[in-house]
């Protein structure tokens, strides 16, 4: 597995480098009054592409059989996996490029892209870890089809609202298929295994040109990308092995999908659409309130660098939730608990930045 790793990390490396290269005349078009804007400058937001191509070469490497790790993957299934992952993530592009594809649109491909992963690959969450529940989608299987629907076509959006920052949701997705792809060798599944680290291996291609230097973004298709092919992972991993608790994924991936429902209520309570961009972010706020200004000449330079100070702060936090899923990625009830204690803690938090009161030790 390591060749194919290497191998997803060189294409995506590569790729990337002729993005930044050849197809950077897009970024104009990227507003200079977007909230979301923390950088200074141009900067290709094509990231997303670099990531796909260095995860496609992986799977057909796979599938062609030129590995020697015991893998398994019929092409039927990798082609079926890359079709179901390729709406949301060229309408992703799509946005990058022309800044036209409405929220709306964007929508409707990820629930295109989750449609079709669950007929094709067969998806379904069995089962929740509540026993009534579980009776329920045991009488309606269509329940199961719904639940996976639902978390293949939010977890892309999850991703694009943590992605503010060089290095910030590259790293969370690196994570997380590295977490994946342990237990799914702690159970067996090889196949599983090597599919997650292929985006792993092309995650980490894009991040030598995203983190520290910022020359490259990943942008809206970067971000769906990440959420289907993570979603469909972690749903293959709970469907075929029973000893692996369905909340395994939900504290494993609880940081993107909490902000997500978070951001969605402080939105709803002041009467503003979800699908509106704003600057209130858990990420955004540790960039205004915590990281303290870095002085230089320099404007862009002195945004870039404290733009990197921000994320590592988000990795901790992060690594928070990975750590302890993969301990007790068996144990349901400890797993429930620890994702109700990163609730309470996410809340405390940002009302404690919002307040401005953050302990000395914190800022830098």
């Amino acid at each position: 597995m390591i060749v194919v790793l290497f191998l997803s990390f060189v294409a995506a490396m590569v790729a990337g480098m002729l993005l930044i290269r050849w197809a950077h005349d897009h970024a104009t078009r990227y507003g200079l009054d977007m909230p979301q804007r923390f950088h200074v400058g141009h900067v290709p937001r094509l990231g997303g592409g670099s990531v796909l191509v260095g995860t496609l070469v992986g799977w057909v490497w796979i599938a062609a059989g030129f590995n020697n790790a015991n893998v398994n993957w019929s092409w039927a299934g990798m082609l079926a996996c890359a079709g179901a992952v390729l709406p949301a993530t060229l309408g992703g592009i799509g946005e990058d490029v022309t800044q036209r594809l409405s929220v709306r649109n964007r929508l409707w491909l990820t629930l295109l892209s989750s449609a079709l992963a669950c007929w094709w690959l067969g998806l379904s969450v069995p089962r929740l870890g509540l026993p009534w529940v579980d009776e329920a989608m045991l009488a309606f299987p269509w329940l199961g089809v719904a639940v996976a629907m639902l978390a293949i076509c939010g977890l892309p959006h999850a991703f694009n609202i943590i992605d503010g920052y060089n290095g910030l949701a590259g790293v969370v997705a690196l994570l997380v298929c590295l977490a994946v792809a342990h237990v799914a060798l702690q159970v067996g599944d090889r196949q599983l295994a090597a599919m997650v680290l292929c985006l792993a291996g092309a995650t980490g291609g894009f991040l030598v040109w995203n983190y520290p230097k910022g020359m490259l973004f990943a942008g809206d298709g970067g971000a769906y990308l990440w959420g289907v092919v993570i979603a469909i992972a972690v749903i293959f991993l709970v469907q075929r092995h029973a000893q692996v608790s369905p909340w395994f994924p939900m504290l494993l991936l609880i940081y993107p999908v909490w902000e997500t429902i978070f951001s969605s209520y402080r939105k709803f309570v002041r009467g503003v659409s979800p699908g509106v961009a704003d600057a209130l972010h858990f990420h955004q706020l540790i960039y205004r309130r915590i990281v303290r200004s870095v002085f230089h000449d320099d404007e862009s330079r002195r945004m870039l660098m404290r733009n990197n100070r921000t994320s590592p702060y988000l990795w901790g936090f992060t690594l928070l939730t990975v750590a302890p899923a993969v301990v007790f990625w068996n144990n349901t009830p400890v797993l429930m608990a620890l994702c109700g204690l990163f609730v309470v803690s996410y809340v405390v938090a940002y009302v404690a930045i919002v307040r401005f009161k953050v302990p000395g030790w914190l800022r830098r």
